[in-house]
């Protein structure tokens, strides 16, 4: 057997030895990797330079505001159309063509107007009536009425007709009613005036409705957005009771970890016990009603989530959900029972940790100010970048009688330059930015650039926080004399090491993973555009590809926090701290599996807690089943916006707070692995560890060994 043990150290490393001048983190320490640390410096140089490119040559409003067929922008002061903030289609039901999809633009006339129509009217009987100049409005600026009827519609010098229309994002679109009016058949439009001429145009009105189909994600875009707007500061409030959960949760687990803990175990299986509960009440509460019975499948789906809530079968799934996860919980309970008091003990040791160290409970919003700088910077960079094309003018005609449809032309030459006289009916009109420039062919490369860079700052400032948390608690684990030999600010001590030293090894960790992400920020953009082709090996094997490169990430991302932690003790270098972390936590692989996952699990336990509490108060403020202040809560198109919004919010504050005490374990977990290679607890050579960890902790790893022995 000690042959065996002896061959197995040798194939995951040799245990640390005993060490008298090893005090913790270690002081005098030279700089790592710093060839990276040049590159990332140089790095941040170039994505510096490419922001005040973007910058210089992008223009924002291209994407918030609407432009006409000659590009020019709608509503905006110190242009032509400063006075007409809404964009008027001549034929929206163009708007629908698949064309739209791949030109982002419609290929129709477009023009700027200061209202959009409320009124039914054709060319043909407002230009012989006092209409007419309410009509030119509509028609293109500078129309002159010198051309037949005829003439006029075939050069898209005015639209057919008019139908009342309602802004949406600057946008006039159509307001479907019935009317016994116009009829478009085909590119063909007749007109009945009373004088027996027959007038058609209910397929303008279907095409209409067919165009606002494709607009209708824009519209429940715009009633979320109403919701947001309404709802904010009740938002605001939800979050900020997260965080007051969160952080009394935290203070009350450094005074009273055990109790909090079971405490926390049985608050979960109760809300998820009363969820059950609500869900079986309202199923049977369904029972009978007109239309309960439905299936989600005949249902189909629906913008309106509140339909859903009317149906038993949604009750019914919700009740199974929370069913089998009460289940799996309760087992795991069970079967962890006794791993859950070790973990415990780690938890009440990580409680002390933090109690010595208060101000690690504030780090976090240092890592999040540092993450918002990162995707504000990457944001404002990807939308100058994506807006400092030139404006693109393409012929839009007949594809079946026009051959230069789809070419670049010149606006202001189009009229008597040969291309009208090929294409006749045809308009050269504003299609996207873009531009033929070796600046403009190098945008996509610009922004893969960008999104890079983003990933690697991102995760170099999600590193930064690791190794500083990490040198921050293992100083306070490795104080023979707790907390006397703790030495005077430890996490800014740590957090100066960390960027003095160690700026390089972070960089290489952050880079290794920023690369494989971009990787699959590819895979899934390749994804999405094989999804037209039905070749089932390509999505196989892109499937296969998805989940690796997953895998991998995962496995990174595990490997680089104990590195870090690893960093932060001992000072080595990016690859020699991976290494000597990797084989720590092989030589101790079933405390690994057993003890620090579930230490994982009761935080999961924690965060479901407060964000289950701050949900269940959130749903019945926002569906107004609180009567005390039934009348406070807003009126809402959608009362799950604001719920999600809360719930999703509670859980990221929560994992903030609890992030702290997930680094403070692993970090004492890891010094815990050191001190039993080190040490003996002996007189000589004295366990670091406190006196409570050590029973148990020593006491679960003999339990462990005799288990061994058993099985071998």
């Amino acid at each position: 057997m000690g042959g065996e043990r002896q061959h197995y150290y040798g194939k995951h490393g040799t245990p640390q030895k005993y060490d008298p001048t090893f005090k913790g983190p270690i002081y005098n320490r030279g700089c790592t990797d710093v060839i990276c640390c040049v590159f990332l410096l140089l790095a941040i140089v170039g994505y510096v330079a490419v922001g005040i490119i973007a910058w210089t040559h992008g223009d924002p409003r291209k994407v918030i505001y609407p432009t006409d067929s000659r590009g020019q922008f709608c509503g905006q002061k110190g242009t032509k159309n400063a006075n007409k903030p809404y964009l008027f289609y001549f034929n929206i039901v163009k708007c629908a063509s698949p064309l739209v999809l791949l030109e982002f633009q419609c290929p129709t006339p477009q023009i700027c107007v200061e209202k959009c129509p409320n009124r039914y009217l054709t060319y043909l009987s407002a230009r012989s009536s006092p209409d007419f100049e309410y009509y030119k409005q509509f028609c293109v600026p500078g129309f002159q009425n010198n051309k037949a009827a005829a003439e006029v519609l075939r050069d898209g010098d005015c639209p057919p007709v008019l139908i009342p229309s309602t802004p949406l994002a600057q946008r006039c679109f159509p307001a479907i009613h019935a009317h016994k009016g116009v009829l478009m058949v085909g590119n063909a439009t007749t007109y009945d005036d009373g004088d027996g001429v027959r007038k058609n145009i209910t397929e303008l009105v279907e095409g209409a409705k067919k165009a606002n189909g494709v607009l209708e994600a824009r519209q429940l875009a715009m009633r979320i957005f109403e919701d947001y707007t309404v709802s904010w500061y009740w938002i605001v409030i939800g979050l900020v009771i997260a965080m007051l959960m969160s952080l009394l949760f935290i203070v009350l687990l450094r005074f009273l970890a055990g109790i909090m803990v079971w405490v926390m175990i049985v608050m979960v299986i109760l809300v998820l016990g009363y969820g059950i509960f609500h869900c079986y009440m309202e199923y049977a509460r369904l029972r009978g009603e007109a239309g309960s019975d439905i299936s989600l499948v005949d249902l189909g789906f629906q913008t309106d989530l509140r339909v859903y809530l009317h149906l038993r079968q949604t009750w019914m799934a919700f009740m199974i959900i929370l069913s089998i996860l009460e289940v799996i919980i309760i087992l795991l309970l069970i079967f962890l029972r006794k791993r859950i008091l070790i973990a415990i003990a780690l938890i009440k040791e990580a409680s002390r940790a933090v109690g010595y160290v208060m101000c690690s409970l504030l780090y976090p919003l240092v890592t999040f100010f540092l993450l918002c700088l990162c995707i504000a910077y990457w944001a404002s960079t990807a939308v100058f970048l994506s807006t400092s094309n030139e404006a693109v003018y393409k012929i839009f005609g007949d594809a079946n009688t026009c051959p230069l449809n789809g070419k670049t032309c010149n606006p202001e030459t189009f009229p008597s330059a040969n291309e009208s006289r090929l294409c006749p009916g045809a308009h050269c009109q504003f299609a996207f930015y873009g531009g033929e420039s070796a600046y403009h062919q190098a945008l996509l490369g610009l922004q893969i650039f960008n999104a890079f860079m983003f990933f690697w700052l991102a995760n170099f400032v999600l590193a930064l926080g690791q190794v500083t948390l990490a040198g921050a608690f293992a100083s306070y684990y490795w104080a023979l004399h707790k907390p006397d030999d703790l030495p005077a600010f430890p996490l800014f001590s740590s957090f100066s090491r960390a960027l003095r030293y160690h700026t390089g090894s972070l960089a290489f960790g952050a880079l290794i993973l920023a690369i494989v992400q971009i990787i699959r920020v590819m895979l899934e953009y390749l994804d999405q555009r094989l999804k037209a082709a039905d070749n089932k090996f390509a999505k196989f094997l892109m499937t296969c590809l998805k989940c690796c490169f997953w895998c991998l990430e995962k496995f990174i991302r595990f490997l680089n926090r104990n590195a870090y932690i690893m960093i932060a003790i001992y000072g080595t270098n990016f690859c020699t701290s991976a290494k000597n972390a990797f084989f720590l936590l092989m030589r101790n692989i079933i405390r690994v599996a057993v003890l620090d996952k579930v230490t994982d699990f009761l935080f999961l336990l924690g965060k479901l807690l407060i964000v289950g509490s701050v949900g269940i108060l959130a749903f019945f403020f926002f569906t107004h089943r609180i009567r005390i202040i039934q009348d406070t809560a807003p009126p809402l198109n959608y009362y799950w916006v604001p719920i999600l919004t809360v719930i999703i919010g509670s859980y990221l504050i929560a994992h903030g707070f609890f992030s702290v005490y997930g680094m403070c374990v692993d970090t004492l977990f890891l010094c815990f692995c050191e001190d039993l290679e080190r040490n003996d607890g002996s007189q000589e050579r004295p366990y670091f560890m406190s006196p409570e960890l050590r029973d148990i902790l020593l006491k679960g790893s003999a339990e462990e060994g005799k288990q061994e022995e058993v099985e071998e």
